[in-house]
């Protein structure tokens, strides 16, 4: 391959890009790292440290979590979408392409860090760097790496100062390395590395471990696998053909990924699972034990938390992203019992209603997957889809609005519910303000019937939602969210497992097994999220029986949505196990009007060039080439300018 232009690499705290480079230099001179930064004690220390706040910069960044979750079996987009959001749906709406891709955030973010890392590695023998500390080095820098090949395909592993060596002066010439080069040489060594000298417990609150180095490795291990096998015929860029320089199979990759993952179980340390899937994403529980990695942020300190406390701007280091599946219910509105009309519904910063953005909007199919919902808690532990009314907090003193029947709604109660079953006796009418909501004899609240979700108004992503402690009132809705955004789980070992098992793996655990755990888990409720009551019940052994004795990768999937909705990993899932096409290709929604209840269907055109983002646009303007070699560095299928 040619050799041609590329990124201008920086240091720690400085941008990827030459056009923003200078910039920030100019800037924020405090920011600026010299090479020799990294040959001291305190250089070394800051790098480690920048290595963890970067993922800031990428989770709960909303752009990025966009091309993650948009334009696949979870979401579409939703009323208020701008480009960013039905670009990314595939359906015809936008146009993805170089320049419209908000992978674009994963590109222009990382390689400032695997270059921070790579100058931790090399320079750790000058400053006698413990094996652990540079194995948290080496961890990060595969973990950027594993996102980039999973997203583009080959990425360079030449910096401008030779394969995997830490570059001191920007260039703007690269040469991509292969999909099998990326693996083989960069993430299973360096994950392997970290998997033997992290230490098993952790030596601070979220820092790395033995076993959250497993966890990726598995992770990449069953990727790989499924690239080597490839079964969908998708290409690859650049091209090489699909064997491992190591000479392993797919099916042992398989068997890889399957044994790690038993071993990451039957080794946990400091993790496991929560008693109950609510516990998992509760904002008064965050940081617990299932949780591996998270990019972290606080509520008591603009400077620890990385951003305002009391504002969103909508750009990272914000923790944003919870927004973007949250319609816009304080538009609601009822007659209270003054005569006056008033939103029932307040925007606060409570888990369960958050800052409303309506990008993005759950389809019917991904709503129908959660087809156990009285049973299985999972449903109830993802979403908001009863809103309680909290006019009080405004400091509104009404005792009480009109319900769809004349009944009286007070403080505290449902106003609107997205019940689980259509019902024929539900007609849709306008209430007091311009929503359309639905109205029947057997409700006490407003409903909104499955059939009826639309693009204007669905269940949000209670999951995601904001938590605080030190606010009252309505608190600080707009600002971004201080909890930390989770990256890893420690559940994903068994469904890592089981897929692998699915496709050949053997060993003590059967795939039927390692999904029970977590459906056994689902069936087991203390609590009632949405009706806000204690709920002491366990519905484990129905869920367990209701199994399939054949676990295939599409009933994988289908748990793997109910665990994992909204966290940002759907999109990597469907690429992985290349059923993009086929699970998120036809899509239901309704429209994007108050009174837009009658289901639409939707088709996505996505070509098996898709599978790859392409490289941003504006990394190949900032390189040094003509617009042959541009056409040459970009992904199959993307034209260039």
């Amino acid at each position: 391959m040619k050799t041609i232009a590329k990124i201008a690499l920086a240091f720690a705290g400085a941008a990827v890009l030459v056009s923003s480079c200078a910039k920030v230099l100019e800037e924020n001179p405090k920011t600026r790292y010299t090479p020799d930064f990294f040959t001291t004690e305190l250089g070394i220390d800051g790098g480690l440290t920048a290595l963890y706040a970067h993922l800031r910069y990428l989770y709960g960044q909303a752009y990025y979590y966009n091309s993650l979750v948009t334009g696949t079996d979870e979401a579409t987009w939703g009323q208020s979408a701008d480009g960013n959001f039905k670009d990314a749906d595939m359906s015809g709406a936008g146009t993805l392409n170089a320049n419209t891709s908000r992978s674009d955030v994963l590109w222009n973010t990382v390689y400032t860090y695997i270059n921070t890392a790579s100058g931790i590695i090399e320079n750790a023998e000058s400053v006698n760097l413990a094996p652990a500390s540079i194995a948290e080095a080496r961890f990060f820098r595969a973990f950027d790496y594993f996102q980039l090949v999973q997203t583009f395909g080959g990425v360079p592993l030449d910096l401008g100062a030779g394969e995997l060596a830490f570059n001191t002066s920007p260039v703007r010439e690269s040469t991509r390395n292969t999909v099998p080069e990326v693996y083989t040489r960069a993430i299973f060594p360096d994950l392997q590395y970290a998997m033997t000298y992290l230490p098993d417990e952790m030596r601070l609150p979220g820092a790395l471990t033995k076993n959250v180095a497993r966890l990726f490795l598995a992770k990449a291990y069953l990727t790989y696998a499924w690239w080597l096998e490839n079964p969908g015929d998708i290409p690859t860029y650049p091209e090489c053909p699909r064997t491992d320089p190591d000479g392993k199979s797919a099916a042992q990759y398989f068997q890889l990924a399957y044994d790690l993952s038993l071993e990451g179980i039957n080794n946990p340390g400091p993790y496991g699972l929560e008693e109950n899937f609510y516990k998992v994403s509760l904002g008064a529980n965050d940081r617990n034990k299932e949780i591996m990695l998270y990019a972290d942020h606080t509520e008591n300190s603009e400077q620890y938390n990385g951003s305002s406390l009391t504002y969103g701007g909508g750009g990272a280091p914000d923790n944003f992203s919870g927004w973007m599946l949250t319609w816009n219910y304080p538009n609601m509105t009822a007659k209270s019992n003054t005569g006056a009309n008033i939103n029932p519904v307040l925007r606060t910063d409570a888990q369960s209603n958050g800052r409303p953005w309506t990008r993005m909007a759950p389809t019917h199919e991904a709503l129908a997957t959660f087809n156990e919902r009285d049973k299985d808690s999972r449903f109830d532990g993802t979403f908001t889809w009863i809103f309680h009314t909290n006019w009080a907090l405004g400091g509104n003193p009404a005792e009480y609005v009109e319900g769809p029947n004349g009944n009286q709604i007070k403080m505290n109660e449902p106003f609107l519910t997205f019940i689980a079953e259509d019902d024929p006796t539900v007609q849709y009418t306008f209430n007091a303000s311009q929503e359309v909501l639905g109205v029947s004899p057997n409700y006490d609240s407003y409903v909104i019937t499955p059939s009826g979700v639309s693009r204007n108004a669905y269940p949000t992503i209670w999951k995601l939602g904001p938590y605080r402690t030190n606010t009252t009132g309505t608190g600080q809705p707009n600002a971004a969210s201080t909890r930390p955004y989770n990256i890893a789980k420690f559940s994903e070992f068994y469904l890592i497992a089981a897929e692998a098992a699915v496709k050949g793996a053997s060993g003590a655990r059967s795939a039927r097994d390692l999904v029970n755990v977590l459906r056994a888990r689902a069936g087991k409720w203390s609590y009632q999220n949405n009706a806000r009551k204690e709920y002491v019940a366990d519905f484990s052994d129905e869920l367990t029986a209701a199994t399939p004795a054949t676990i295939t990768i599409d009933y994988i999937l289908d748990e793997r949505m109910r665990e994992y909705y909204g966290d940002g990993f759907r999109w990597f899932d469907l690429v992985r196990t290349q059923t993009w096409a086929e699970r998120a290709g036809t899509f239901t929604i309704c429209g994007v009007n108050p009174s837009d209840h009658t289901p639409e269907t939707f088709h996505r055109d996505i070509q098996k060039y898709h599978y790859l983002r392409p490289i941003p646009q504006g990394q190949l303007d900032n390189m040094k080439m003509d617009k042959a070699a541009k056409d040459a560095y970009q992904n199959p299928g993307y034209p260039t300018e």
